[in-house]
């Protein structure tokens, strides 16, 4: 698969979210599905943060890069669901796990793990099929959290539903920013990261607080 046209849809994504924010927006590529070009391909275009869904994937994608990601500077991102029984691949290997949706999960990375930033997933459109902590739950989780020893938790995720629908987006989105505020004067705990949008609606999460846009075909292309 090429990615020579990466340099410019990555052009065209930063000329949309200048239009959108003015505060600092991180884009995580997102490599799942791809092989070791993809995250090579990336990081010649400027972009460190590296995306993957699924654990094992990403430990081939390390392995294959070996003692090197530090060197490249290569920030690893863990975005997709994370089953308890891997938790203890995760330590050393990833920058931030976006994907913590339970205090269970939350405890047993904190067993393994010194200093590891998480977020906490929410579930804020309330599909069934999608991962997360429900809303109401969302703030006691935040506090029992934040309160354990050795993961620190920076921030809130979510994925709006898979809509083309502007509103709905916003509404998932600004339901986050208004969670993540809620937490900050009701709990006392400030949330900087909020990880939110895709490539399909990074351009709303934006217009709405995202500090972090999760990017793989709108970058990458479609995958085949």
């Amino acid at each position: 698969m090429s990615f020579e046209a990466l340099p410019e849809r990555l052009a065209q994504v930063r000329a949309e979210i200048a239009r959108r924010a003015a505060h600092p927006v991180t884009i995580v590529a997102v490599t799942k599905g791809l092989g070791i070009d993809a995250v090579h391909a990336a990081l010649r275009a400027g972009l460190p943060d590296i995306g993957e869904n699924r654990v094992q994937e990403a430990v081939q994608k390390q392995e294959e890069f070996g003692a090197r990601s530090p060197e490249l500077g290569i920030r690893w991102h863990l975005i997709g669901h994370l089953q308890r029984n891997k938790a203890k691949l995760v330590p050393g290997r990833f920058e931030l796990v976006h994907s913590v949706d339970s205090l269970a999960l939350a405890t047993e990375l904190d067993k393994r793990a010194s200093g590891l930033r998480v977020l906490l997933q929410v579930n804020v459109a309330g599909e069934e099929q999608k991962s997360g902590c429900a809303l109401d739950e969302a703030r006691p989780l935040a506090r029992q959290i934040s309160a354990l020893g050795n993961v620190r938790l920076e921030g809130l995720m979510t994925m709006a539903p898979l809509t083309d629908d502007v509103e709905v987006q916003r509404r998932t989105f600004r339901g986050l920013r208004v969670l993540r505020d809620t937490i900050k004067e009701e709990d006392g705990i400030w949330l900087p990261t909020l990880s939110m949008g895709m490539s399909g609606d990074y351009a709303t999460a934006v217009q709405e607080g995202a500090t972090v846009i999760r990017l793989g075909t709108v970058l990458f292309g479609a995958r085949t």
